[in-house]
């Protein structure tokens, strides 16, 4: 189970872990499936066939969501694990013969024809089953953040198009840029209601993740969110976690940032992953203003996903579970309060998933700024991890891969 709170609690301070969240989601209803039109050729209204990636506990939670929505049939899971792809497929009512386990998994899932796929797995694996994804011409809902590298990170922009290209979705769920109180701030700051930017401060604070010893294989990091704490396997915390508050301080800036300088520490106990845990960048933006990002994921009850950024007189200030607002000057907004965001935010994503398939929509629009949000991300982790200052550019050019060894792992 995981053992992380919820990004609603973080925020919200409410009374429900993830763990909790997770175990309490209604269990799929057993829907009839009949092909959707942008796929094969049927009714508009149809049930688009989906096969979920990844069935630990939010992909369990995630493929819930998506058999509630109406207008999906779950068909197939897959996870490295047949035990979890097991469970998950006990709750959904998913036939025997389409649970796939093993580092192939993904493969069998997919050649045994869905409409669509839900990944969910450790974010190193989704350039690979994107491209597997989108090859045999399946829609892609994919979990953030999209890759743990730049190579990863510049696949899945290729493939957004590939897909789009090919008359397919391709959808990344990140929950905040579906918030209206978000999209209404955030609007009036591009239409110039702080004037000119001088500082964006983005905040991310949470738990840990459990990490126990390493063993012989990578097998005992694949669960529990303990990839968390890997740089290769999970990105680190950085590009994980606080890929959310970062996302926001990139749409509220409108661009990418031009260098980052930062430093981290690991301070949580016994650690064995190598990511930090604690981080401290500053990133400059060609605009000539600064985004001041910090985070910290060491066990000790203090919680907060926060993005502000002031002008000339006026201020926004977002929050994930919160008071969401823009105060000063003409062009004022007295928002309100963010509820629910991380479950709401799913749902909307999963609705608009659908209707793109199902209306024929593929211009594909939430990819470019995950894969954007991801690199400035990883950007903060290289700068701050060799405590230097490392440009936008340099990074690209770099273009450093990381390799995980899956030495021993069941295919």
């Amino acid at each position: 189970m995981d053992t992380r709170r919820s990004l609603s609690e973080i925020a919200g301070r409410g009374q429900f872990s993830r763990r909790s969240l997770l175990a309490g989601a209604a269990a799929a209803a057993s829907l009839a499936v009949v092909r959707p039109s942008a796929v094969r050729g049927a009714e508009a209204n149809s049930k688009v066939e989906l096969g979920v990636v990844g069935c630990g506990g939010r992909g369990r939670w995630i493929a819930n969501l998506f058999a509630q929505h109406g207008g999906y049939k779950v068909t197939a899971v897959a996870d490295y694990s047949p035990q979890a792809a097991d469970r998950a497929a006990e709750t959904l009512g998913v036939d025997q013969a389409r649970r796939f386990s093993g580092l192939l998994g993904y493969r069998r899932l997919i050649e045994s024809k869905v409409d669509a796929v839900a990944l969910e797995t450790p974010p190193w694996f989704f350039p690979e089953h994107a491209a597997a994804a989108v090859g045999a011409g399946c829609h892609v809902y994919m979990a953030k953040p999209v890759a743990c590298d730049v190579p990863g990170c510049l696949a899945v922009a290729a493939l957004g198009k590939k897909a789009g290209g090919k008359k397919r979705c391709f959808l990344v769920d990140l929950q905040t840029r579906t918030e209206p109180l978000f999209q209404e701030a955030i609007k009036r700051v591009h239409e110039g209601a702080l004037g000119q930017l001088g500082l964006i401060v983005s905040c991310y604070q949470d738990d840990g993740c459990p990490d126990p010893p390493k063993t012989m294989t990578l097998e005992s990091r694949l669960h529990s969110l303990i990839w968390c704490n890997d740089d290769d396997l999970g990105g680190g915390y950085i590009v994980n976690c606080d890929v959310h508050a970062i996302d926001v301080a990139l749409w509220i800036a409108g661009q990418t940032p031009a260098s980052a300088l930062g430093s981290s520490r690991i301070r949580r106990k016994d650690p064995h992953g190598d990511s930090a845990d604690v981080y401290s960048v500053t990133y400059e933006f060609p605009g000539g203003f600064l985004l001041n990002h910090r985070s910290e994921h060491v066990n000790n009850q203090a919680g907060c996903i926060t993005c502000n950024a002031y002008g000339q007189g006026a201020f926004i200030e977002t929050n994930y579970g919160g008071k969401t607002w823009l105060r000063g000057g003409p062009m004022a907004y007295k928002g309100g309060e963010v509820h629910n965001l991380y479950t709401e935010g799913a749902k909307r994503n999963i609705d608009t998933f659908h209707k793109s398939i199902t209306q024929g929509l593929f211009d594909n629009p939430t990819v470019q700024p995950s894969v954007n949000s991801t690199l400035a991300c990883i950007l903060g982790r290289e700068a701050s991890r060799n405590n230097t200052r490392m440009t936008w550019d340099e990074l690209l050019k770099a273009n450093k891969r990381i390799d995980l060894d899956l030495t021993g792992l069941v295919q």
